[in-house]
Protein backbone atom coordinates (compact mmCIF):
# COMPACT_ATOMS: atom_id res chain seq x y z
CA UNK A 1 0.00 0.00 0.00
CA UNK A 2 1.29 3.79 -0.89
CA UNK A 3 3.11 5.14 1.88
CA UNK A 4 3.23 2.31 4.30
CA UNK A 5 5.60 -0.27 5.42
CA UNK A 6 5.03 -3.33 5.30
CA UNK A 7 4.28 -4.98 8.70
CA UNK A 8 4.37 -8.73 10.45
CA UNK A 9 4.90 -11.84 8.16
CA UNK A 10 4.33 -9.24 4.90
CA UNK A 11 7.47 -7.61 5.82
CA UNK A 12 9.42 -11.14 6.54
CA UNK A 13 8.81 -11.84 2.94
CA UNK A 14 9.63 -8.94 1.47
CA UNK A 15 12.93 -9.02 3.39
CA UNK A 16 13.57 -12.64 2.00
CA UNK A 17 12.72 -11.35 -1.41
CA UNK A 18 14.90 -9.07 -1.27
CA UNK A 19 17.77 -10.97 0.34
CA UNK A 20 17.57 -13.17 -1.85
CA UNK A 21 18.98 -11.06 -4.83
CA UNK A 22 21.06 -8.69 -2.99
CA UNK A 23 24.44 -8.51 -0.90
CA UNK A 24 22.93 -6.30 1.88
CA UNK A 25 22.58 -7.38 5.31
CA UNK A 26 18.89 -8.10 6.77
CA UNK A 27 19.34 -4.87 8.76
CA UNK A 28 20.26 -2.82 5.97
CA UNK A 29 17.60 -3.63 4.26
CA UNK A 30 15.20 -2.87 6.56
CA UNK A 31 16.29 0.25 6.86
CA UNK A 32 15.74 1.18 3.23
CA UNK A 33 12.51 -0.38 3.63
CA UNK A 34 11.66 1.80 6.71
CA UNK A 35 11.89 4.80 4.27
CA UNK A 36 8.48 4.15 2.31
CA UNK A 37 6.27 6.44 4.26
CA UNK A 38 8.38 9.05 2.13
CA UNK A 39 6.20 7.76 -0.97
CA UNK A 40 2.81 10.02 0.27
CA UNK A 41 5.42 13.18 1.10
CA UNK A 42 6.88 13.12 -2.02
CA UNK A 43 3.19 12.50 -4.02
CA UNK A 44 1.74 15.32 -2.21
CA UNK A 45 4.80 17.87 -2.44
CA UNK A 46 4.71 16.60 -6.58
CA UNK A 47 1.01 17.09 -6.82
CA UNK A 48 1.74 20.92 -5.27
CA UNK A 49 4.38 22.02 -7.59
CA UNK A 50 7.15 20.96 -5.34
CA UNK A 51 10.26 19.36 -5.95
CA UNK A 52 10.84 15.48 -5.66
CA UNK A 53 14.33 13.70 -5.52
CA UNK A 54 15.41 11.12 -8.42
CA UNK A 55 15.74 8.32 -7.94
CA UNK A 56 16.77 4.73 -10.15
CA UNK A 57 14.18 2.53 -11.10
CA UNK A 58 14.23 -1.94 -11.11
CA UNK A 59 13.00 -4.23 -9.19
CA UNK A 60 14.30 -5.12 -6.06
CA UNK A 61 13.75 -8.97 -5.58
CA UNK A 62 16.18 -8.98 -9.26
CA UNK A 63 19.03 -7.41 -7.28
CA UNK A 64 18.38 -3.62 -8.25
CA UNK A 65 18.10 -2.42 -4.03
CA UNK A 66 18.94 0.86 -4.97
CA UNK A 67 15.38 1.65 -5.86
CA UNK A 68 14.50 1.69 -2.00
CA UNK A 69 13.46 3.83 -0.58
CA UNK A 70 10.61 3.70 -2.73
CA UNK A 71 9.00 7.11 -3.50
CA UNK A 72 11.39 8.95 -5.76
CA UNK A 73 10.90 10.43 -9.61
CA UNK A 74 12.65 7.30 -11.04
CA UNK A 75 15.21 7.49 -14.14
CA UNK A 76 15.94 4.08 -16.07
CA UNK A 77 19.10 2.37 -16.13
CA UNK A 78 22.40 3.31 -17.48
CA UNK A 79 22.32 1.45 -20.65
CA UNK A 80 26.34 1.46 -20.78
CA UNK A 81 26.55 -0.73 -17.43
CA UNK A 82 23.90 -3.38 -18.99
CA UNK A 83 24.25 -6.51 -18.58
CA UNK A 84 25.07 -6.16 -14.91
CA UNK A 85 27.29 -8.63 -13.33
CA UNK A 86 23.99 -10.43 -11.19
CA UNK A 87 21.88 -10.16 -14.91
CA UNK A 88 25.11 -11.67 -16.98
CA UNK A 89 25.10 -14.72 -14.29
CA UNK A 90 21.18 -14.71 -14.57
CA UNK A 91 21.57 -14.70 -18.06
CA UNK A 92 24.08 -17.48 -18.73
CA UNK A 93 21.43 -19.68 -16.47
CA UNK A 94 18.81 -18.61 -18.70
CA UNK A 95 20.54 -19.81 -21.77
CA UNK A 96 22.04 -23.37 -20.41
CA UNK A 97 18.46 -23.77 -19.70
CA UNK A 98 17.32 -23.78 -23.19
CA UNK A 99 19.98 -25.49 -24.30
CA UNK A 100 19.38 -28.38 -21.96
CA UNK A 101 15.72 -27.97 -23.08
CA UNK A 102 16.09 -28.11 -26.75
CA UNK A 103 19.48 -31.53 -25.98
CA UNK A 104 16.21 -33.05 -24.63
CA UNK A 105 14.15 -32.52 -27.48
CA UNK A 106 15.98 -32.73 -30.08
CA UNK A 107 19.59 -34.61 -28.85
CA UNK A 108 21.99 -31.21 -29.41
CA UNK A 109 22.32 -27.88 -29.44
CA UNK A 110 20.60 -25.60 -31.97
CA UNK A 111 23.17 -24.27 -34.23
CA UNK A 112 20.84 -21.13 -35.36
CA UNK A 113 18.18 -19.23 -33.09
CA UNK A 114 16.16 -16.08 -33.64
CA UNK A 115 15.63 -14.17 -30.30
CA UNK A 116 12.59 -11.40 -29.20
CA UNK A 117 14.31 -8.62 -27.42
CA UNK A 118 12.11 -6.23 -26.42
CA UNK A 119 13.52 -2.77 -23.94
CA UNK A 120 11.12 -3.15 -20.95
CA UNK A 121 12.20 -6.35 -19.37
CA UNK A 122 16.09 -5.18 -20.52
CA UNK A 123 15.57 -2.42 -17.94
CA UNK A 124 13.62 -4.30 -15.47
CA UNK A 125 16.13 -6.96 -15.39
CA UNK A 126 19.28 -5.13 -16.38
CA UNK A 127 19.89 -7.30 -19.48
CA UNK A 128 19.36 -10.69 -18.75
CA UNK A 129 17.69 -11.53 -22.06
CA UNK A 130 20.83 -10.16 -23.69
CA UNK A 131 23.64 -11.68 -21.44
CA UNK A 132 21.65 -14.96 -22.48
CA UNK A 133 22.08 -13.48 -26.22
CA UNK A 134 25.72 -13.43 -25.65
CA UNK A 135 26.06 -16.35 -24.30
CA UNK A 136 24.33 -18.85 -26.55
CA UNK A 137 26.92 -16.97 -29.10
CA UNK A 138 29.89 -18.14 -26.63
CA UNK A 139 30.75 -14.63 -25.66
CA UNK A 140 31.00 -12.52 -22.35
CA UNK A 141 31.13 -8.99 -21.32
CA UNK A 142 34.51 -7.04 -20.62
CA UNK A 143 33.41 -4.92 -17.41
CA UNK A 144 35.72 -1.64 -16.43
CA UNK A 145 35.80 -1.44 -12.86
CA UNK A 146 32.87 1.27 -12.55
CA UNK A 147 30.24 -1.88 -13.97
CA UNK A 148 30.07 -0.33 -17.72
CA UNK A 149 30.90 -2.55 -20.13
CA UNK A 150 34.15 -2.04 -22.52
CA UNK A 151 33.28 -4.46 -24.96
CA UNK A 152 32.90 -8.90 -25.29
CA UNK A 153 35.23 -11.07 -25.29
CA UNK A 154 35.10 -14.14 -27.20
CA UNK A 155 34.87 -17.90 -24.73
CA UNK A 156 37.02 -20.06 -25.90
CA UNK A 157 35.36 -23.48 -27.16
CA UNK A 158 36.94 -25.28 -24.69
CA UNK A 159 35.81 -23.51 -22.04
CA UNK A 160 32.36 -22.91 -24.00
CA UNK A 161 31.58 -27.07 -24.37
CA UNK A 162 29.59 -26.48 -26.65
CA UNK A 163 29.10 -25.80 -29.97
CA UNK A 164 28.31 -21.95 -30.66
CA UNK A 165 24.87 -21.00 -31.68
CA UNK A 166 24.08 -18.23 -34.93
CA UNK A 167 21.82 -15.85 -32.73
CA UNK A 168 19.43 -13.17 -34.76
CA UNK A 169 18.33 -10.80 -32.44
CA UNK A 170 14.69 -9.25 -33.48
CA UNK A 171 13.97 -6.47 -31.12
CA UNK A 172 11.35 -3.76 -30.81
CA UNK A 173 11.51 -0.59 -31.56
CA UNK A 174 11.53 0.68 -27.65
CA UNK A 175 14.63 -1.66 -27.36
CA UNK A 176 15.90 0.12 -30.69
CA UNK A 177 15.67 3.48 -29.42
CA UNK A 178 16.98 3.12 -25.59
CA UNK A 179 20.19 0.77 -26.02
CA UNK A 180 21.89 1.52 -29.36
CA UNK A 181 24.86 0.87 -27.44
CA UNK A 182 23.83 -2.88 -27.00
CA UNK A 183 23.07 -3.46 -30.73
CA UNK A 184 26.20 -2.09 -30.84
CA UNK A 185 28.13 -4.80 -28.72
CA UNK A 186 26.11 -7.36 -30.22
CA UNK A 187 27.36 -6.80 -33.91
CA UNK A 188 30.88 -6.12 -32.85
CA UNK A 189 30.15 -9.75 -30.98
CA UNK A 190 28.79 -11.62 -33.95
CA UNK A 191 32.11 -10.15 -36.27
CA UNK A 192 34.69 -11.17 -33.25
CA UNK A 193 33.09 -15.01 -33.37
CA UNK A 194 32.66 -14.92 -37.26
CA UNK A 195 36.84 -14.29 -37.31
CA UNK A 196 37.53 -17.23 -35.12
CA UNK A 197 40.00 -19.95 -36.80
CA UNK A 198 37.21 -22.55 -35.50
CA UNK A 199 35.89 -25.57 -37.68
CA UNK A 200 31.94 -24.75 -38.80
CA UNK A 201 30.65 -27.50 -37.07
CA UNK A 202 31.26 -25.70 -33.50
CA UNK A 203 30.69 -22.09 -35.14
CA UNK A 204 28.22 -22.25 -37.66
CA UNK A 205 28.55 -18.37 -38.12
CA UNK A 206 32.05 -19.50 -40.21
CA UNK A 207 29.87 -21.98 -42.29
CA UNK A 208 27.02 -18.93 -42.96
CA UNK A 209 29.62 -15.82 -43.57
CA UNK A 210 31.62 -17.88 -45.90
CA UNK A 211 28.57 -19.27 -47.89
CA UNK A 212 26.70 -15.51 -47.70
CA UNK A 213 30.07 -14.05 -48.68
CA UNK A 214 30.49 -16.29 -51.97
CA UNK A 215 26.52 -15.49 -53.03
CA UNK A 216 26.58 -11.99 -52.56
CA UNK A 217 29.96 -11.28 -54.11
CA UNK A 218 28.87 -13.17 -57.32
CA UNK A 219 25.98 -10.38 -57.29
CA UNK A 220 28.41 -7.67 -57.58
CA UNK A 221 28.99 -6.48 -54.42
CA UNK A 222 32.31 -5.24 -53.14
CA UNK A 223 33.75 -7.83 -50.40
CA UNK A 224 33.21 -5.06 -47.73
CA UNK A 225 30.02 -4.61 -48.89
CA UNK A 226 29.34 -8.25 -48.60
CA UNK A 227 30.76 -8.97 -45.44
CA UNK A 228 28.53 -6.17 -43.86
CA UNK A 229 25.10 -7.53 -45.23
CA UNK A 230 26.54 -11.29 -44.28
CA UNK A 231 27.27 -10.54 -40.47
CA UNK A 232 24.21 -8.73 -39.62
CA UNK A 233 21.96 -10.81 -37.28
CA UNK A 234 20.36 -7.68 -35.11
CA UNK A 235 16.64 -5.95 -36.71
CA UNK A 236 13.53 -4.66 -35.79
CA UNK A 237 11.42 -1.61 -37.42
CA UNK A 238 12.88 1.54 -39.39
CA UNK A 239 13.67 4.66 -36.95
CA UNK A 240 10.70 6.13 -35.35
CA UNK A 241 8.32 3.04 -36.48
CA UNK A 242 6.68 0.77 -33.64
CA UNK A 243 5.23 -3.12 -34.08
CA UNK A 244 5.73 -5.33 -36.97
CA UNK A 245 2.47 -4.77 -38.84
CA UNK A 246 1.46 -8.29 -38.41
CA UNK A 247 -1.14 -7.89 -35.82
CA UNK A 248 -2.59 -5.09 -38.05
CA UNK A 249 -3.47 -7.76 -40.66
CA UNK A 250 -4.50 -10.61 -38.61
CA UNK A 251 -7.09 -8.12 -36.92
CA UNK A 252 -7.80 -6.82 -40.51
CA UNK A 253 -8.27 -10.26 -41.75
CA UNK A 254 -6.43 -8.96 -44.38
CA UNK A 255 -4.22 -12.13 -45.30
CA UNK A 256 -4.74 -15.99 -46.96
CA UNK A 257 -1.48 -17.54 -45.59
CA UNK A 258 1.20 -17.34 -43.40
CA UNK A 259 3.35 -16.09 -46.41
CA UNK A 260 1.50 -12.99 -46.75
CA UNK A 261 2.30 -12.71 -43.12
CA UNK A 262 5.94 -13.50 -43.16
CA UNK A 263 6.07 -10.65 -45.84
CA UNK A 264 4.70 -7.96 -44.15
CA UNK A 265 6.86 -8.96 -40.88
CA UNK A 266 10.26 -9.26 -43.64
CA UNK A 267 9.10 -5.50 -44.93
CA UNK A 268 8.63 -3.93 -41.39
CA UNK A 269 11.62 -5.80 -39.99
CA UNK A 270 14.04 -5.68 -42.40
CA UNK A 271 16.48 -2.83 -40.98
CA UNK A 272 19.42 -3.55 -39.72
CA UNK A 273 21.45 -2.20 -36.76
CA UNK A 274 24.92 -2.59 -35.43
CA UNK A 275 28.43 -0.53 -35.90
CA UNK A 276 28.02 2.02 -38.82
CA UNK A 277 23.90 1.25 -39.60
CA UNK A 278 20.41 2.30 -37.92
CA UNK A 279 17.82 1.17 -39.97
CA UNK A 280 19.91 0.25 -42.73
CA UNK A 281 17.27 -1.62 -45.65
CA UNK A 282 18.24 -5.18 -44.97
CA UNK A 283 15.22 -7.11 -46.00
CA UNK A 284 16.68 -9.68 -48.01
CA UNK A 285 20.02 -10.29 -45.35
CA UNK A 286 17.09 -11.09 -42.85
CA UNK A 287 15.31 -13.03 -45.32
CA UNK A 288 18.63 -15.30 -45.59
CA UNK A 289 19.01 -15.09 -41.47
CA UNK A 290 15.63 -16.79 -41.23
CA UNK A 291 15.52 -19.50 -43.76
CA UNK A 292 18.26 -21.22 -41.93
CA UNK A 293 16.72 -20.78 -38.55
CA UNK A 294 16.31 -23.55 -36.46
CA UNK A 295 14.98 -22.09 -33.01
CA UNK A 296 12.81 -19.16 -32.57
CA UNK A 297 12.86 -17.56 -28.72
CA UNK A 298 11.12 -15.36 -26.19
CA UNK A 299 11.53 -15.17 -22.35
CA UNK A 300 9.39 -13.49 -19.93
CA UNK A 301 10.87 -12.07 -16.92
CA UNK A 302 7.58 -11.61 -14.39
CA UNK A 303 4.32 -13.67 -14.67
CA UNK A 304 2.40 -10.38 -14.43
CA UNK A 305 2.31 -10.83 -18.26
CA UNK A 306 2.11 -13.43 -20.93
CA UNK A 307 1.75 -14.19 -24.23
CA UNK A 308 -2.23 -13.88 -24.06
CA UNK A 309 -2.04 -10.06 -22.18
CA UNK A 310 -1.36 -8.36 -25.82
CA UNK A 311 -1.32 -8.49 -29.63
CA UNK A 312 2.54 -7.42 -29.09
CA UNK A 313 3.97 -11.19 -28.02
CA UNK A 314 2.74 -12.71 -31.42
CA UNK A 315 3.55 -9.91 -33.59
CA UNK A 316 7.44 -10.78 -32.92
CA UNK A 317 7.15 -14.13 -32.01
CA UNK A 318 4.45 -15.17 -33.39
CA UNK A 319 5.13 -13.54 -36.85
CA UNK A 320 9.23 -14.63 -36.60
CA UNK A 321 7.38 -18.25 -36.62
CA UNK A 322 5.48 -17.77 -39.16
CA UNK A 323 8.49 -15.92 -41.17
CA UNK A 324 10.68 -18.67 -40.64
CA UNK A 325 8.08 -21.33 -41.84
CA UNK A 326 7.20 -19.06 -44.86
CA UNK A 327 11.06 -18.64 -45.80
CA UNK A 328 12.30 -22.17 -44.84
CA UNK A 329 9.05 -24.84 -45.70
CA UNK A 330 9.40 -25.97 -41.84
CA UNK A 331 7.91 -25.18 -38.78
CA UNK A 332 10.81 -23.60 -36.28
CA UNK A 333 10.96 -25.08 -33.13
CA UNK A 334 9.54 -22.37 -31.07
CA UNK A 335 10.48 -21.92 -27.12
CA UNK A 336 8.78 -19.59 -24.71
CA UNK A 337 10.42 -18.97 -21.81
CA UNK A 338 9.87 -17.74 -17.80
CA UNK A 339 12.50 -16.04 -15.61
CA UNK A 340 9.68 -15.31 -13.16
CA UNK A 341 12.37 -17.06 -10.52
CA UNK A 342 15.67 -16.44 -12.22
CA UNK A 343 17.31 -18.89 -10.37
CA UNK A 344 14.72 -21.41 -11.82
CA UNK A 345 14.09 -20.81 -15.29
CA UNK A 346 11.70 -22.77 -16.90
CA UNK A 347 11.40 -23.17 -20.86
CA UNK A 348 8.39 -24.30 -22.66
CA UNK A 349 7.73 -25.05 -26.26
CA UNK A 350 5.10 -22.08 -27.39
CA UNK A 351 2.49 -24.86 -27.64
CA UNK A 352 2.88 -25.88 -23.77
CA UNK A 353 2.58 -22.21 -22.99
CA UNK A 354 -0.54 -21.75 -24.40
CA UNK A 355 -2.08 -25.27 -22.90
CA UNK A 356 -0.57 -23.71 -19.54
CA UNK A 357 -2.57 -20.50 -20.13
CA UNK A 358 -5.41 -22.04 -21.34
CA UNK A 359 -5.84 -24.21 -18.44
CA UNK A 360 -5.00 -21.53 -15.10
CA UNK A 361 -6.60 -18.63 -17.48
CA UNK A 362 -8.49 -18.40 -19.85
CA UNK A 363 -10.98 -21.39 -18.54
CA UNK A 364 -10.56 -20.39 -15.18
CA UNK A 365 -13.72 -19.49 -13.84
CA UNK A 366 -11.71 -17.14 -11.27
CA UNK A 367 -10.26 -15.53 -13.80
CA UNK A 368 -13.29 -15.08 -15.74
CA UNK A 369 -15.54 -13.68 -12.78
CA UNK A 370 -12.35 -11.59 -12.27
CA UNK A 371 -13.04 -9.76 -15.73
CA UNK A 372 -16.88 -9.89 -15.31
CA UNK A 373 -16.68 -7.71 -12.61
CA UNK A 374 -15.71 -4.67 -15.27
CA UNK A 375 -18.23 -4.92 -17.21
CA UNK A 376 -17.82 -3.24 -20.59
CA UNK A 377 -14.05 -3.42 -20.29
CA UNK A 378 -14.40 -6.52 -19.14
CA UNK A 379 -16.02 -8.27 -21.57
CA UNK A 380 -14.17 -6.63 -24.48
CA UNK A 381 -11.23 -8.25 -22.12
CA UNK A 382 -12.76 -11.34 -22.67
CA UNK A 383 -13.22 -10.57 -26.53
CA UNK A 384 -10.08 -9.86 -27.08
CA UNK A 385 -8.08 -13.34 -25.40
CA UNK A 386 -9.92 -15.26 -27.87
CA UNK A 387 -8.74 -12.59 -31.03
CA UNK A 388 -5.46 -13.17 -29.46
CA UNK A 389 -5.44 -17.43 -29.07
CA UNK A 390 -6.90 -16.85 -32.70
CA UNK A 391 -3.47 -14.87 -33.87
CA UNK A 392 -1.17 -17.09 -32.20
CA UNK A 393 -2.62 -20.22 -34.15
CA UNK A 394 -2.99 -17.88 -37.18
CA UNK A 395 1.55 -17.78 -37.21
CA UNK A 396 2.54 -20.45 -34.85
CA UNK A 397 -0.29 -23.80 -34.99
CA UNK A 398 -0.23 -23.53 -30.97
CA UNK A 399 -4.41 -23.87 -30.76
CA UNK A 400 -6.19 -27.50 -30.74
CA UNK A 401 -9.73 -28.46 -31.84
CA UNK A 402 -10.40 -29.13 -28.76
CA UNK A 403 -9.64 -25.33 -27.03
CA UNK A 404 -11.36 -23.87 -29.85
CA UNK A 405 -14.06 -26.29 -28.59
CA UNK A 406 -13.84 -25.16 -25.25
CA UNK A 407 -13.30 -21.91 -26.09
CA UNK A 408 -16.87 -22.13 -28.00
CA UNK A 409 -19.17 -23.90 -25.36
CA UNK A 410 -17.36 -21.47 -22.49
CA UNK A 411 -17.46 -18.59 -23.98
CA UNK A 412 -19.88 -18.03 -26.58
CA UNK A 413 -22.55 -20.43 -26.14
CA UNK A 414 -22.79 -20.72 -22.44
CA UNK A 415 -26.19 -19.20 -21.64
CA UNK A 416 -24.85 -16.86 -18.67
CA UNK A 417 -21.69 -15.79 -20.69
CA UNK A 418 -24.02 -14.95 -23.39
CA UNK A 419 -26.62 -13.04 -20.62
CA UNK A 420 -23.39 -11.10 -19.04
CA UNK A 421 -22.37 -9.92 -22.94
CA UNK A 422 -25.80 -9.04 -23.44
CA UNK A 423 -26.40 -6.91 -20.83
CA UNK A 424 -22.68 -5.54 -20.85
CA UNK A 425 -21.13 -5.51 -24.51
CA UNK A 426 -22.79 -7.26 -27.29
CA UNK A 427 -20.39 -6.58 -29.81
CA UNK A 428 -18.22 -8.46 -27.91
CA UNK A 429 -20.18 -11.83 -27.62
CA UNK A 430 -20.68 -11.19 -31.64
CA UNK A 431 -16.76 -10.72 -32.04
CA UNK A 432 -15.95 -14.11 -30.05
CA UNK A 433 -18.61 -15.76 -32.36
CA UNK A 434 -16.84 -14.52 -35.48
CA UNK A 435 -13.28 -15.22 -34.55
CA UNK A 436 -14.04 -18.70 -33.92
CA UNK A 437 -16.10 -19.19 -37.10
CA UNK A 438 -13.01 -17.50 -39.33
CA UNK A 439 -10.83 -20.21 -37.31
CA UNK A 440 -13.08 -22.91 -38.77
CA UNK A 441 -13.31 -21.06 -42.04
CA UNK A 442 -9.39 -20.42 -42.28
CA UNK A 443 -8.78 -24.23 -41.79
CA UNK A 444 -7.00 -23.44 -38.19
CA UNK A 445 -10.00 -25.15 -36.16
CA UNK A 446 -10.20 -28.18 -38.48
CA UNK A 447 -12.83 -29.83 -37.45
CA UNK A 448 -15.59 -28.30 -35.41
CA UNK A 449 -18.09 -30.22 -34.09
CA UNK A 450 -21.08 -29.25 -36.75
CA UNK A 451 -23.94 -28.71 -33.91
CA UNK A 452 -21.27 -25.93 -32.25
CA UNK A 453 -20.18 -24.78 -36.02
CA UNK A 454 -24.28 -24.25 -36.25
CA UNK A 455 -24.88 -22.89 -32.87
CA UNK A 456 -22.34 -20.30 -33.34
CA UNK A 457 -23.21 -19.15 -36.90
CA UNK A 458 -26.70 -18.70 -35.14
CA UNK A 459 -25.72 -16.70 -33.06
CA UNK A 460 -23.71 -14.60 -34.89
CA UNK A 461 -26.87 -14.10 -37.11
CA UNK A 462 -28.63 -13.44 -33.88
CA UNK A 463 -26.29 -10.75 -32.18
CA UNK A 464 -26.65 -8.95 -36.00
CA UNK A 465 -30.03 -8.38 -35.73
CA UNK A 466 -29.53 -7.06 -31.64
CA UNK A 467 -27.04 -4.78 -32.96
CA UNK A 468 -28.91 -3.26 -35.88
Amino acid sequence: MLGRVPEGEDLEETVRAILEHSGMSREEVRGRLSGIPQEMAHLVNGLSGGFVPPGPSGAPTRGAVEVLPTGRNFFSVDPLRIPTRTAWERGVRQAEALLERHRRDHGRVPRTLAMVLWGSPTMRTRGEDFACALWLLGVRPRWKNDGRISGVEVVPLSELGRPRVDVCLTVSGFFRDAFRNLMELFDRAVAEVAAMPEPPEMNPLVEALKRDLEELCSQGLSPERARRLALFRVFSEPPGAYGTGVETVLDAGAWKSRRDLAEVFLSTMGHAYGEGAYGAEAREALRGVLSRTEVTYKNEDTREIDILSCDCFNAYHGGLNATVEALSGRKPVSYSASTADPERPVVRTTEEEMRFLFRIKVLNPRWIEGLKQHGFKGAGDLSRVVDLIFQWDATSDVVSDRMYEELARTYALDPGMQRFFRKHNPAALLNIAERLLEAANRGLWQNPDPEVLNRLKDLVLEMERELE
